[in-house]
C-alpha cells in the first residue's frame, strides 16, 4: 500500500541530501554567484583575442565552465525536492540566467578557433601543454562544418532561457499545479496518487488498485493534452531549429553526431528490437497464464507474475542488498558506496513537491556526486538504488581520474553502469535466493527489465524519431496526431498478446525525457551493453573489473565508442544487441522451468 506523501520537514535528515557540502546557505551560493559573473566578463572580454592567445582564452572559457557547475547544481538540487518553493525556483531561474550568460560570453570560443589556420589548430591540438583539451579541439575541429560565425552563435546561445522554456513549463503543471485523482484501497481507503508514488500502485497485487492509478494517471494528462502538445511542440520545434541553424540534415543527426555516434546504432536498434518483438509476445503470453488472465490490459504490464510472494524492501535493507550483490566490482567500490549512504549523497524518499523518478547528478568535481530517490520498500526501488549509485560511481571514477574539460562522459555510455550495476546484483540474487518462488520473481524482475528499458524504451525512441519527422514534414503536432501515433506503437509493440487500452495513448504526456531529444534511445543500448560486460565481470573476475574501471575513468578522453572498447564491448556494430535478446530469450525459457 502506498503511503501519504509527506511534507518535506516531516523527512529525517538521514535521508536527506546535503546540500551544505556544496555550499553552506544560500548567502554563500549568492557570494559565488557574483564571483561566477566576474569570470563571464573576463570571458566576454576575450572576444577578438583567440587567435592571438588561443591558450588563455581556453583556459579562461573552462575555469568559467568549472567555477559554474556548482553555482548551477546547488540550485537545481535545491528545486527537486520542492518545485513548489518560491526561493528555490528564483535560486534556479537565477542560475538558468547566469547559465546563458556563460554560453553567451563564451560563444566566440570555437568560431574564432575555426578561423585560426588549419595547421595552426591541430598543432594546439596535439601541444603537450594542451593535453587537458585535447578532447575539446578534437571536438571543435570535427564539428567545423557545424560551427557558426561567432556572431550567430552568441545570438543562439542568448535564446537559452527560451529554449529552457517547455521543459520548465512541462515540470511545473506536472510536478507543481497538477493534482491527481486519488486511488480508492481495497481496505475502503484514499491513497493519494503522484508521479511519485505510482510505482506502488501500478505494481500492486490488486488489479482494481492498478486500474484506477492507470486510468487516473493517464486521464488527467489527457485532460491537459493540449497544453502538454503545445509543450512539448515547441519542444520539437526547438530541436528543429538548432539543428536547422548548424547545418545538420535532422535534430537526430544534430543529437548524435557531436557525441561521435553514427545514426546506424539508433537505427540498428529499432531493427534488432523490432526482429524480438516475438520473444517479446512469448513473455507477454506466460505473464498472462501465471497471473490467470483471460485478457492482459496495459495496467497489468507491471504487477509480479508471483503470487503470494513479495520482497518488502525498507531503505536500509534495500542497501544492504545492493552492497551484497555488487560484491564483484571490488572492496573500494562498495566503501564508496557505504559513503554515499552516510555522507549525505542521497535524498530517499518522496516528499510533496518533489519531483519524481530518479537520478544521479554527478558533475561536481570538487564534491561527490547528489543522488535523488523515491524509495517505495520494494524490489524495483532497490535496483534503483544500484541504478543510480552505478551511475554516480561513473562520475566518481570519471571526475577522479580525467582533468576537468574531460570528466563529462558521453550520454551515449551514461546508462552503461547505471545498468551493469543491476545486472550483476540480478545474477548474484538469482545465484544465492534458490526457493523457486523466489527464483520465479528475481527472474519476473529480469524480464520486465527487458521490456521497460528495451522494448519500451526503444518505442519512446520510436516515438521521438517519428514525432520530429511529423515536425520537419509540416504536420501539425497535435494532441491528436501525437496520441495517434503513440497508439499506433503500442499496437506494434504490444497489440497481439495486450488489450491495448485507449487511455495509454496519453501515456507520452508524462515522459520527462522527451524533453532531452534523442538521449531514450541509450537505455536499450546501455543494457545491452552492460548485460554483456556484467557477464564478463562475473566470468572473468579481477581482469574484467580493471578493464571495466579504465572504462568508468575514460570520461570523454576517447570517444564513447572507443571508452566502451576498453572494456570489450563494440557497440557500432549489432552483435551486442542481439546477444542481450538472445540472454532474453534465454531467461524468458528460465521462467518457463520455474513457474511451470
Amino acid at each position: 500500500m502506498a503511503e501519504t506523501i509527506r511534507q518535506r520537514e516531516e523527512i529525517e535528515a538521514k535521508y536527506k541530501w546535503n546540500l551544505s557540502h556544496i555550499y553552506a546557505s544560500d548567502e554563500a551560493w549568492q557570494a559565488d554567484y557574483e564571483r561566477v559573473q566576474e569570470k563571464v566578463a573576463e570571458t566576454a572580454a576575450l572576444n577578438g583575442t583567440v587567435t592571438a592567445d588561443p591558450k588563455k582564452a581556453i583556459r579562461t572559457y573552462f575555469s568559467l565552465q568549472k567555477a559554474l557547475m556548482p553555482v548551477y547544481d546547488y540550485a537545481f538540487l535545491r528545486k527537486e525536492t520542492d518545485n513548489a518553493d518560491p526561493v528555490a525556483q528564483g535560486l534556479k531561474d537565477r542560475a538558468i540566467r547566469l547559465v546563458v550568460q556563460a554560453q553567451t560570453a563564451g560563444a566566440f570560443l570555437e568560431p574564432e578557433l575555426l578561423a585560426m589556420d588549419g595547421e595552426k589548430l591541430q598543432a594546439l591540438a596535439s601541444d603537450p601543454e594542451m593535453k587537458d583539451y585535447d578532447a575539446f579541439l578534437r571536438s571543435v575541429i570535427r564539428n567545423k562544418t557545424h560551427t557558426l560565425s561567432k556572431e550567430q552563435e552568441q545570438l543562439i546561445a542568448m535564446m537559452g532561457e527560451v529554449a529552457e522554456a517547455p521543459e520548465a513549463i512541462f515540470t511545473s503543471l506536472t510536478e507543481a499545479d497538477m493534482k491527481l485523482p486519488p486511488v480508492k484501497m481495497p481496505d475502503g481507503t484514499e491513497q493519494e496518487l503522484t508521479e511519485g508514488n505510482y510505482s506502488s500502485f501500478i505494481h500492486h497485487p490488486n488489479r482494481e488498485v492498478r486500474r484506477q492509478a492507470f486510468q487516473n494517471l493517464m486521464n488527467a494528462y489527457n485532460s491537459f493534452g493540449n497544453t502538454i502538445a503545445g509543450t512539448y511542440g515547441a519542444s520539437v520545434k526547438k530541436d528543429q531549429f538548432m539543428a536547422d541553424s548548424h547545418h545538420y540534415e535532422s535534430a537526430r543527426q544534430a543529437a548524435m553526431d557531436p557525441l561521435e555516434i553514427p545514426e546506424a546504432v539508433y537505427d540498428n536498434l529499432i531493427q534488432v528490437i523490432h526482429e524480438s518483438l516475438p520473444i517479446l509476445q512469448e513473455y507477454l503470453q506466460i505473464r498472462k497464464k501465471a497471473m490467470g488472465l483471460e485478457t492482459l490490459h496495459m495496467y497489468d504490464l507491471y504487477a509480479s507474475m508471483v503470487e503470494d510472494y513479495e520482497m518488502k524492501l525498507p531503505y536500509e535493507e534495500a542497501f544492504e542488498l545492493v552492497l551484497q550483490g555488487l560484491q564483484p566490482m571490488g572492496a573500494d567500490y562498495l566503501a564508496k558506496l557505504r559513503e554515499a549512504r552516510e555522507g549525505g549523497w542521497i535524498d530517499v524518499y518522496p516528499n510533496a513537491g518533489k519531483s519524481s523518478g530518479a537520478f544521479s547528478a554527478g558533475d561536481l568535481t570538487e564534491v561527490h556526486p547528489y543522488v535523488l530517490l523515491n524509495h517505495n520498500d520494494n524490489l524495483d526501488s532497490a535496483f534503483t538504488i544500484a541504478h543510480e549509485l552505478g551511475h554516480s560511481m561513473h562520475s566518481f571514477y570519471s571526475n577522479t581520474n580525467q582533468p576537468f574539460p574531460k570528466n563529462d562522459y558521453s550520454l551515449f555510455v551514461a546508462e552503461v553502469a547505471s545498468t551493469c550495476n543491476e545486472c550483476v546484483m540480478m545474477r548474484y540474487l538469482l545465484q544465492t535466493m534458490t526457493e523457486k518462488k523466489a527464483q520465479a520473481y528475481l527472474l519476473n524482475h529480469f524480464l520486465e527489465q527487458f521490456r521497460t528499458t528495451c522494448f519500451r524504451q526503444t518505442m519512446f525512441a520510436e516515438f521521438e524519431k517519428i514525432s520530429h519527422e511529423m515536425a520537419a514534414e509540416g504536420i501539425p503536432l497535435t494532441k491528436e496526431s501525437l496520441s495517434e501515433k503513440y497508439y499506433e506503437l503500442n499496437k506494434t509493440y504490444y497489440g497481439e498478446s495486450c488489450e491495448v487500452d485507449p487511455e495509454i495513448a496519453a501515456e507520452w504526456m508524462r515522459i520527462p525525457h522527451f524533453y532531452r531529444a534523442f538521449y531514450v534511445y541509450v537505455y536499450a543500448t546501455g543494457l545491452c551493453a552492460a548485460v554483456s560486460l556484467s557477464e564478463k565481470i562475473l566470468n572473468e573476475g579481477e581482469s574484467a573489473v580493471q578493464a571495466y574501471r579504465q572504462f568508468l575513468s575514460a570520461g570523454c578522453s576517447v570517444p564513447p565508442i572507443e571508452a566502451l572498447k576498453l572494456a570489450g564491448i563494440d557497440m557500432s556494430r549489432p552483435e551486442p544487441l542481439r546477444k542481450a535478446m538472445e540472454v532474453f530469450r534465454e531467461t524468458v525459457d528460465k521462467m518457463k522451468e520455474v513457474i511451470g
